[in-house]
């Protein structure tokens, strides 16, 4: 369960990182509006890393969350944002989901 927790905190770090990136394409009110959905998805995201750290062991359950947010957020970056898609982004991102994985299975 715990694991579950840590990936939809990791889901909503990469969401309040599109709504920042969205806030900056943004303007007037609007720009409220994506800034208090990156405060609910920051908040939202916390709770869930607090809830996930106390079965897991921190460093890992960290290294997962900040894993899953960069792997996300260069995704959002790529498809949303039309950010470029070039072999060495691709390929560290690769790397670092593999990562992720290798965290996962080695932790108890």
């Amino acid at each position: 369960m715990n694991w579950i927790l840590l990936i939809i905190a990791g889901l909503f770090e990469v969401a309040f990182a599109a709504c920042l990136g969205k806030a900056k394409e943004s303007t007037g009110v609007e720009t409220t509006y994506w800034f208090i959905g990156f405060l609910i998805c920051l908040g939202i995201s916390m709770l869930l890393l607090v809830k996930a750290t106390q079965e897991l062991p921190i460093g890992t359950a960290y290294a997962v969350w900040t894993g899953i947010g960069a792997v996300g957020t260069v995704l959002v970056g790529i498809l949303v944002f039309k950010e470029p898609a070039t072999f060495w982004r691709l390929f560290f991102i690769t790397t670092l989901i593999t990562s992720i994985i290798g965290l996962k299975v080695v932790t108890h």
